[in-house]
């Protein structure tokens, strides 16, 4: 017998794949468009981009999507819950991009731990670079450029899964580094049950193979997902404060699926050698 709860879960999961479908045609239709105005008008249209957001763990998204999480919704809660975080510092992100991945520099034997330095307060991430040397090898060169300062986490998830998205410096679920990441660690052994446990870092990517860029999520409450999404941190204690602070806070339109209502912004991102 399916209990109510496991039968709410299995309905999620399923509304998650078929937007999954949805985002990626739609990011196919878009580039395809753009290349067309840019050939006659001889520049790259940028505007219709920004309307689009990511989709739950994805680099990409539809624009009715976007429209409800990136305006404010015209029936404002009126007990939207205090933002809980402080004003971002000076500055503004550059939006760098590289034509490949960069060659491996790290040293894969090592212990490396990441630190974002939020408006929300510290999240420190352990990062396993055996696993996914790879991903871990271009967050070190993707964080020595500060790639990632000056960022905002422009998603956040309430309801089926329950993730902050962030590592995108155009902050709208569509930009990336200009080079994509094999998949990697899809077997890890905290990967129980098609279960993302909490505390964990993974990346996101188009829902196709290899496709990981800059963007990444971090789950503040197990979520029901499919292991396609290279897991390659594990968050600490305080750094799980921090989230749980923001999900306190809830998300702008009021569905489980929209920007957050904290302000989310990654002053800055280091990473060290131990």
């Amino acid at each position: 017998m399916v209990s109510q709860e496991q039968r709410r879960r299995q309905l999620a999961r399923e509304k998650f794949l078929r937007q999954q479908q949805r985002r990626t045609e739609a990011r196919r239709k878009a580039r395809l468009r753009n290349s067309v105005i840019a050939s006659v008008l001889g520049v790259v249209v940028i505007g219709s981009v920004a309307l689009y957001t990511t989709g739950v763990l994805k680099n990409d998204g539809d624009k009715k999507e976007n429209a409800s999480s990136q305006v404010t919704p015209s029936a404002t809660p009126t007990s939207k819950a205090p933002d809980p975080c402080r004003k971002p510092a000076a500055g503004s992100a550059e939006k760098l991009s590289w034509k490949k991945e960069p060659a491996m520099s790290i040293d894969t034997s090592a212990k490396y731990t990441l630190k974002l330095a939020t408006t929300c307060g510290d999240i420190g991430i352990a990062l396993k670079t055996s696993a996914a040397p790879h991903t871990v090898n271009s967050f070190d060169f993707l964080a020595g450029k500060g790639y990632f300062d000056h960022t905002k986490c422009h998603r956040l998830t309430t309801q089926g899964i329950y993730v902050l998205q962030c590592g995108d410096p155009q902050g709208t679920g569509m930009g990336g580094p200009g080079y994509t990441l094999p998949d990697e660690n899809l077997k890890d052994k905290s990967l129980k049950n098609n279960t993302y446990p909490a505390g964990t870092v993974a990346m996101a990517n188009t829902g196709q193979k290899h496709t990981g860029g800059s963007q990444f999520f971090l789950v503040y409450k197990d979520s029901q997902l499919p292991p396609s999404y290279t897991p390659f941190g594990t968050i600490d204690a305080a750094g799980m404060k921090v989230l749980n602070k923001i999900a306190a806070a809830g998300e702008s339109t009021g569905a489980g699926d929209g920007a957050p209502n904290a302000t989310v912004v990654i002053d800055k991102a280091t990473i060290t050698k131990s």
